[in-house]
């Protein structure tokens, strides 16, 4: 059965077509990485990719890397930074249900793993981009990309840019962007050291020993089912499961029928192989949502819900905007902002991706009320009381930043935001933090190694553009370490 992900029994392989020390289903950050690090292990190592080239999500995301810490980069756009600061971010930002542990482990490493990534040969131009936006405009290294600087975690944490990108000219948003500068480098790195790779060749099932040790793979390619032996472990890394319908119905139904930022390979076939043996799992409820609408027009305007109320500052994080959006306010939202707020909005650098016009215009906050359909003077209410903080320069319900406080003036129109969300789900296997899977016993699988969006990584019920790349990559390099040693 094509669909069987059940394990088999390496006894009843009769022979194996390919045999390598480590193999590593898929060729995204997560695998790359740690193909990088299993080579450099002294392993021969053998990638397996569904698709006919090398890349995955990672290839087509806008290349943000989450680290901090005080990396070099940071120190040279003038930005100081500590492995206690970006903890206490990242405690708070990555939500209920995030692991201390590992946040810790992973902040302690963010350095070094940026100065591994530049000795890999992935470039980063030392220049900060300042402006709201889903990514740099030009070919800027570094970017606020959690909503560092915005409330509450300008509280909590002092503000400092942690996503890192790739330099690439001629980047076009939405088209070409850094991650494929991420994966170039890694690839070539990998396949340098000796690494091979396999295209077209779908993992399917996991072969075991009597013991329960994980020594191959089963997949298929061309019609035809190849074994292929593993001497010292697998690595799963596939990435998530937001393409499988039935998995996205179980465990995150609210993203159901609205996949984003992902590619259609996702299908959670990685998680359905280990969960076969009995891996455990976490955070699988978990998602990401980002909102389509240009952050420059959201930072202009005040987005209220469906009873005419602000409810998150329109400066944050648009990824917790999403998410606050969909989960708490039942996916209903509007943009309100006047005629000068949307020309400033469209006069911006930004492209144009995903400015929206007005749904409705009126010459008074009180007849816009009316045409949306609201509860008579909910939306007066609210944007007076917004105005008249504005015209002070504070924001004492939201604590939006000053520079984007304007009282609203007139004519005045709203977006309709309702239905404007997508994301894409963050759970996946539960590992040690040298990447092993582990079993619902809570015993690591032995053989068995898992990275990026396969496994439950930093985020809990929080994000920040960056982490699926960055832990990604770091625990990819965790993985390929671990499944190296003989």
């Amino acid at each position: 059965m094509r669909n069987d992900v059940s394990p088999i029994a390496a006894a009843d392989i009769c022979s194996w077509d390919h045999e390598a020390d480590v193999v590593i289903a898929g060729f995204g950050v997560a695998g790359a990485a740690a193909a990088v690090e299993a080579t450099r292990a002294g392993a021969d190592v053998l990638v397996l990719e569904r698709t006919g080239s090398w890349g995955g999500a990672a290839a087509m995301a806008g290349g943000f890397i989450y680290l901090g810490g005080g990396t070099s980069l940071q120190a040279a756009c003038g930005f100081e930074d500590s492995v206690d600061n970006m903890s206490a971010f990242l405690n708070a930002a990555m939500g209920p249900g995030a692991d201390e542990n590992r946040i810790a482990d992973y902040c302690a490493g963010s350095v070094a793993h940026f100065e591994w990534l530049v000795g890999c040969g992935v470039p980063f131009k030392a220049e900060f981009f300042g402006e709201p936006g889903w990514e740099p405009l030009g070919d800027h290294g570094l970017m606020y990309s959690g909503g560092e600087n915005s409330h509450p975690f300008n509280t909590i944490a002092s503000p400092a840019p942690r996503g890192h990108i790739p330099q690439m000219v001629d980047k076009k948003q939405g088209e070409a962007s850094a991650g494929y500068m991420l994966m170039k480098p890694l690839v070539n790195t990998a396949l340098a050291a000796g690494a091979r790779a396999l295209y077209d060749i779908r993992a399917q099932r996991l072969a075991v020993e009597s013991d329960g040790r994980v020594v191959g793979v089963i997949a298929r390619q061309y019609g035809k089912d190849i074994a292929l032996r593993a001497r010292r472990g697998v690595v799963l890394a596939t990435g998530s499961f937001a393409y499988n319908d039935a998995m996205v119905a179980q465990f995150a139904p609210r993203i159901a029928g609205r996949p984003a930022a992902s590619v259609e390979q996702h299908d959670g076939q990685s998680i359905r192989m280990a969960q076969a043996l009995g891996a455990d799992l976490a955070h699988m409820d978990a998602t990401e949502v980002a909102i389509f609408i240009d952050p420059q027009q959201l930072v202009r305007g005040i987005l209220v819900n469906g009873r005419g109320q602000r409810y998150v500052a329109e400066d944050s994080y648009p990824g917790r905007i999403g998410q606050l959006t969909l989960y708490h306010q039942d996916n209903t939202a509007y943009l309100i902002l006047d005629d000068a707020a949307q020309e400033a909005a469209m006069a911006s650098a930004s492209p144009k991706l995903m400015m929206r016009p007005p749904t409705w215009v009126a010459g008074t906050v009180a007849e816009l009320e009316s045409e949306m359909g609201l509860a008579p003077g909910s939306l007066q209410a609210t944007v007076a009381t917004y105005n008249a903080g504005a015209a002070r320069g504070t924001d004492p319900l939201l604590h939006k930043k000053a520079q984007w406080l304007r009282p609203i003036g007139s004519p005045v129109g709203a977006i309709d935001l309702r239905d404007c969300t997508g994301g894409f789900t963050l759970g996946g296997l539960a590992t040690t933090l040298d990447a092993e899977v582990v079993h619902v016993s809570g015993v690591p699988i032995p053989g068995l190694y898992a990275a990026g969006r396969s496994a439950a990584g930093l985020a809990a019920w929080g994000y920040a553009s960056g982490i699926s790349l960055g832990d990604g990559s770091f625990y990819g390099r965790r993985a390929g370490r671990s499944a190296a040693r003989p």
